[in-house]
């Protein structure tokens, strides 16, 4: 993974919520250490699309907490190696652990809410909360 200026590798340099491309990124390069929420579309337009980008947005704070990272991709025909690791069709919200397995894949948005109960219902986070308390 490149570094930048200050040493810090590009996943910490940015604002872990911050929405990025799907273009150019390595899955690999979060393994470990975020929980990747990919949400796909074949445009930008798609209006499920635009909703669960928003719901993402309105409650950024549990998804801070659980270490989530957004990506996205809505351009099929850029293909992505995520969209050709994950094999999407039209709109799909993706949701992986830390160890690379996929715990949540639906063809429609999902509140945060219900994103927070299935990461919270994962092996991995399940031992993170047990060695936090």
């Amino acid at each position: 993974m490149a570094q930048n200026e200050t040493g810090e590798t590009e996943t910490e340099a940015v604002d872990p919520l911050e929405p990025r491309s799907a273009v150019d990124l390595d899955l690999n390069d979060f393994l470990w250490v975020s929980r990747p929420i990919v949400v796909f579309a074949d445009t930008d337009a798609d209006p499920r699309f635009r909703e669960q980008m928003a719901l993402l947005a309105d409650r950024p704070d549990p998804l801070l907490e659980r270490d989530v990272v957004i990506i996205f991709d809505t351009d099929p025909e850029a293909r992505s190696e995520i969209r050709r690791q994950l094999r999407p069709r039209g709109f799909a919200l993706v949701l992986m652990d830390k160890d690379g397995t996929v715990n949540l894949r639906r063809p429609s948005p999902r509140d945060v809410r219900e994103i927070m109960r299935a990461i919270d219902n994962m092996p991995l986070r399940i031992e993170e909360l047990r060695s936090d308390g």
